[in-house]
């Protein structure tokens, strides 16, 4: 029983510091002549978001379908070009993730414990399987298995088609973490997974065995804050090499075949990495985006004008980064540079785009908090603020 957990939001993540000695977010500097020009497509509202919980429900796609959920069991399948509604449903769960696509089906994770597959033609539910804990990351899906991690540090291996369990990988978890998890992610036939306890580990897809487990990071200092090191950003598999970072540790490439560190230099994150042919792009526990050489982890650039404005997990849009803040804003930087070239914000005037929410109400919209990373498809990236409300934007040429 995680009785001491630490429920701490990606706005709000504690250091070893006294909370006397937080500072606010930087002020955003006009951009007196910006780069690129972002202009509106489409909005549009993607049922209650997430409310006041504290979760993750990024928009998900497949092919030329984008398809978005809420935290009481609302899901939308929408086109990415217009916004025009394909279906909509309501399941009645607590859902707890984006969607993940794959052959045909949807599936998430819930607050109630249970990973649920949906049919991506309609959101028929196909399928519901209990596990031990709630799933508030993704998904992983590959070769009809679905692996999902719960929260109280187990994973589960899912047969696709009915929800059967295959195996079961069970590892401890620290009485303090942060709240939030790292997606599995299978490459190669393996399955690799994050731990709260800075260590990443690759399990065998067909029977969960492990295959190997490194230390990312080591615990160090004299409190249990000071001791964090939870992996809680998604590793990214590029070739034969892991990337993988910790909060209060370090980012470190992983030879994926014996589990052997490669590099690793010290870090802290908890959002999640992009990653190009060359570099590394990240956002620190501080709000700082970082550009690092894939080779070695040397920072080629670091840019410091988002600082402690809760930025997500860069997203690569052509030759620029897109992150999202906590304040409805969303920056386009140069990929080479780090220098800001664009911005946007979710307006607060918007339009219903289901007959279940059929109404503008102002108290429903207190703030524009962009909670997730934002999704780029294609020349559009589409974002999704706290209270549900979605829009998308493209470079205008």
């Amino acid at each position: 029983m995680r009785s001491l957990l630490l429920m701490v939001g990606a706005a709000l993540v504690l250091s070893a510091c006294s909370s006397a000695n937080l500072k606010p977010p930087r002020e955003l500097e006009p951009l007196a002549e910006p780069e690129v020009r972002i202009e509106s497509l489409w909005s549009g509202q993607a049922g209650r978001g997430v409310g006041e919980q504290y979760l993750h429900l990024p928009v998900r796609h497949h092919e030329q379908t984008g398809y978005a959920a809420d935290y009481q069991g609302y899901v939308k399948a929408f086109e990415l070009a217009t916004g025009k509604l394909q279906w909509e449903r309501q399941t009645d769960l607590e859902l707890a993730t984006g969607a993940v696509y794959d052959n045909g089906r949807l599936y998430f994770g819930t607050r109630q414990g249970e990973v649920v597959a949906l049919s991506a033609d309609d959101g028929e539910i196909l399928w519901r399987a209990e596990v031990s804990s709630e799933v508030i990351a993704a998904p992983a899906v590959a070769d009809g298995t679905v692996v999902a991690r719960t929260n109280d540090g187990k994973l589960f291996a899912l047969e696709a088609d009915s929800g059967a369990r295959r195996w079961v990988y069970d590892r401890s978890v620290p009485a303090l973490t942060l709240r939030g998890n790292s997606a599995p992610v299978i490459a190669n036939d393996l399955v690799i997974a994050g731990s709260d306890n800075g260590r990443l580990s690759a399990l065998v897809l067909s029977n969960g065995s492990v295959f190997w487990e490194t230390a990312i990071s080591y615990p160090s200092g004299k409190t249990e804050l000071e001791r964090m090191i939870d992996i809680d950003a998604d590793p990214v598999v590029v070739g034969d090499v892991v990337y993988a970072v910790t909060y209060q540790g370090r980012l470190a490439a992983v030879d994926i075949s014996s589990g052997r560190i490669v590099w690793a230099r010290d870090m802290s994150s908890y959002t999640g990495m992009a990653v190009d042919d060359y570099r590394i792009y990240l956002s620190d526990s501080e709000g700082q985006v970082l550009a690092l050489n894939r080779r070695n982890g040397a920072t080629l650039w670091r840019q410091d004008k988002l600082l402690r404005r809760s930025v997500t997990r860069p997203q690569l849009d052509g030759p620029y980064l897109v992150v999202a803040d906590y304040d409805g804003y969303l920056h386009w930087l140069l990929r080479e540079s780090g220098e800001l070239a664009g911005r946007a914000r979710i307006n607060a005037g918007f339009y219903l785009m289901t007959d279940e929410y059929d109404g503008y109400d102002p108290a429903f919209r207190k703030e524009n908090n962009v909670l997730t990373r934002p999704l780029v498809a294609g020349e559009r990236v589409i974002a999704v603020d706290r209270k549900g409300y979605l829009a998308a934007f493209g470079r205008a040429e």
